[in-house]
């Protein structure tokens, strides 16, 4: 055994006091919830056509499902949609390709025509092909990135 260890023996050990309840100060009056009236509040309801709105977010969900065929990465994450306006039915997207030479220049704007106008709700879609801003990799989202191992 280890000489430098010294062990004390005790014959009794004194419990610590219990916590008293009647020395608790008084409890108040609860006051008025303030969140009362938030919660009463009914969430604003955005119009189906507008960025957050079930019809909005549809087509966004179609143009989700079209992949540039060079890049394993999705239309909308790769960053060529710039903008989706929906006024009674009608959508205009307006997107651009990676470069003006891209293969599907051509084929690509008729089929997310095709995929936009399919959208419940959708009466007829209209596609602007642009090439300013010129897009970049910068446009992608962080999905895309780490999909292409850029991240």
């Amino acid at each position: 055994m280890n000489e430098n260890i010294r062990i004390q023996e005790v014959d009794s050990v004194e419990k610590p006091p219990k916590a008293r309840v009647g020395n608790a100060p008084e409890t108040p009056e609860r006051q008025k919830d303030y969140l009362e009236g938030f919660l009463a509040q009914k969430p604003a309801v955005s119009a189906p056509s507008e960025p957050d709105g079930d019809l909005y977010e549809a087509v966004i969900a179609a143009l989700k499902e079209i992949y540039d065929p060079e890049i394993p990465v999705n239309i909308y994450d790769l960053g060529l949609i710039y903008n989706v306006e929906i006024n009674d039915g009608h959508a205009v997207v307006s997107m651009t390709l990676t470069t003006p030479n891209c293969p599907v220049a051509e084929s690509m704007p008729g089929e997310v025509e095709l995929r936009v106008g399919a959208v419940p709700g959708i009466g007829d879609a209209e596609v602007n092909l642009v090439w300013e801003p010129a897009w970049s990799p910068a446009n992608m989202t962080d999905e895309a990135r780490l999909e292409l191992g850029m991240l």
